[in-house]
């Protein structure tokens, strides 16, 4: 990819990047590749929305889903059954609300579609049973009022999902993480915050309780890579280093005790700017 290549608005970037052969791969990685309907229908069976599912612990009712962009997320909270408003400010047909708008219309679920921004929800206090925001936290200019709108227009009892945020170790991270980023230098957009000001910002919100997911603990954080297929890198990875040595690694790492005592390492040493973390949050019946 270019260094220089830059474009005036997030849609064109996106519509260059599909038409370049060679970035097939993050295009469908990002899920915006067309039918637009059979990329959401990928992202609802994929291991990310498996662990989604599985955080959700069987609610229903509203659900919010904020910066939903094409929609792939507002799709999957509708086929679990939510009544679902997405909130994306950007009205492209392609990456945005009227995206949305024409998936919600081709699948028939109950989705609809609200243009404004994160930092000031039209919406009644505790309105939603479910906020869901996948990749938004680090796009937010003023992380601590929407983290206070999240509160305000949840019910008592409701949960908000942030997941897929990028955390850095210190501010000099920050150039460096942006540099490597394959979509920044297209558009910008992208930051990234450090873990405590995630955790601060929804704890002065008013969240009664905060689970913390960690990059190698979740699908959630490693997609689009697969359990299976993470493990396959991983011994590929350590093939380079030790010739031969991938087919018993890699059966090493379908041991349970293993795994789980490499993820406890990787956790420890993991530092590169911009790795994922996910949020899941609750707020006080009180």
């Amino acid at each position: 990819m270019n260094a220089d290549m830059s474009f005036t608005s997030w849609e064109d970037a996106v519509a260059w990047l599909r038409r370049q052969p060679d970035h097939s791969q993050l295009v469908a990685d990002c899920y915006f590749d067309d039918p637009l309907i059979d990329a959401a229908e990928r992202y609802w069976s994929s291991e990310e929305w498996q662990a989604v599912r599985t955080k959700l612990g069987g609610r229903s009712g509203m659900a919010l889903d904020v910066g939903a962009g094409r929609g792939i997320a507002s799709y999957a909270l509708a086929r679990e059954g939510f009544l679902v408003t997405a909130l994306e400010p950007d009205p492209s047909a392609l990456i945005g609300a009227q995206a949305i708008r024409m998936l919600a219309n081709e699948s028939g679920l109950p989705i609809q579609v609200v243009e404004e921004f994160s930092e000031h929800l039209p919406f009644a206090d505790g309105s939603f049973d479910v906020v869901f925001a996948r990749a938004v936290l680090h796009h937010i200019r003023d992380l601590e009022a929407a983290c206070r709108e999240f509160f305000r227009v949840l019910k008592p009892g409701g949960m908000l999902l942030a997941i897929r945020e990028h955390v850095i170790s210190s501010l000099t991270d920050l150039p460096r993480f942006l540099d490597q980023h394959p979509l920044h230098r297209l558009y910008g957009g992208e930051y990234a915050f450090k873990l405590e000001q995630y955790f601060a910002a929804l704890q002065q919100a008013g969240f009664a309780s905060l689970d913390v997911i960690s990059p190698w603990h979740s699908p959630l954080n490693f997609a689009p890579y697969t359990l299976d297929s993470l493990k396959d890198e991983l011994a590929r990875r350590v093939s380079q280093r030790l010739p031969g040595s991938k087919r018993m690694v890699r059966a090493l790492l379908d041991v349970s005790g293993v795994w789980m005592l490499l993820r406890i390492v990787l956790e420890m040493i993991d530092h590169r700017p911009g790795r994922l973390y996910s949020f899941v949050a609750e707020r006080g019946r009180t």
